[in-house]
């Protein structure tokens, strides 16, 4: 326990110091949710801007920590040996595993804090009361699992220059595709499916119902949620390799 807290520790630390990660979790969704707020660039399907990109940059946070700074971090520990160095010590491969979703879970947290604190003083007024906060926190654990599933799998396949390029690619891609920007009604009937069965489009579509609308989530959002939250981390312990 005291090598996976010491860890854990020092993940988080180090997620705070790296610039270019406070730039990708923080600053970028902040900046993008007052811009989006307050510019009319894209169309939105509500009255108030605010009360459908907050749900969307929620989801963003999620993304970009889940999946990209993740995937870029661990991708780089891996290629200068880190990773093989720490497996053989005390700390073992499940408690380093252990020690980075603790990590994730943290930094998310707080961008969830720092993002809906903006929101709010931009107007923001979230629906759902204690049952929608509920069910918002259960989607984004499970799309987090899903997307840091698919983020270590990157990192375990790929060299660490080339899972930066796909890691940032996939980034704009999602972000522009899973109706976080351009609502899902904006977007080819085609493309918008494709979109709702991936783990961050699925989550971006059950915040604006929890928190933007005071709906509840449809079954087919959960089931997404739920199948990436199991099959993208089985399929990245698999497959993934320290070195």
């Amino acid at each position: 326990m005291k090598a996976w807290w010491a860890q854990t520790r020092a993940e988080v630390a180090m997620t705070l110091r790296r610039g270019e990660t406070l730039l990708l979790t923080v600053i970028i969704p902040v900046l993008l949710l007052v811009f989006l707020t307050l510019v009319h660039v894209t169309a939105h399907p509500v009255h108030r801007r605010i009360d459908f990109f907050a749900p969307s940059i929620l989801a963003l946070t999620v993304l970009s920590t889940s999946l990209v700074a993740l995937s870029i971090s661990t991708g780089f520990e891996r290629t200068y040996g880190i990773l093989r160095r720490l497996h053989v010590t005390p700390l073992g491969r499940g408690r380093l595993i252990g020690a980075k979703l603790a990590s994730l879970l943290v930094t998310e947290a707080l961008q969830v804090a720092i993002v809906a604190a903006v929101a709010v003083g931009l107007g923001w007024r979230p629906h759902g009361g204690l049952g929608g906060a509920l069910a918002a926190t259960a989607a984004m654990l499970l799309a987090s699992a899903g997307l840091a599933g698919i983020g270590l799998a990157l990192a375990g396949w790929l060299r660490a220059e080339v899972n930066l390029a796909a890691a940032n690619g996939l980034y704009l891609v999602l972000l522009l595709g899973s109706g976080i920007v351009v609502p899902l009604r904006s977007l080819p009937t085609g493309a918008a499916r494709a979109a709702t069965a991936l783990p961050a489009g699925a989550l971006a579509e059950a915040l604006h119902r929890i928190v933007g609308q005071g709906t509840a989530p449809t079954g087919a959002d959960w089931l997404v949620l739920a199948l990436w939250a199991v099959g993208a981390p089985v399929l990245a312990a698999r497959s993934f390799r320290l070195d």
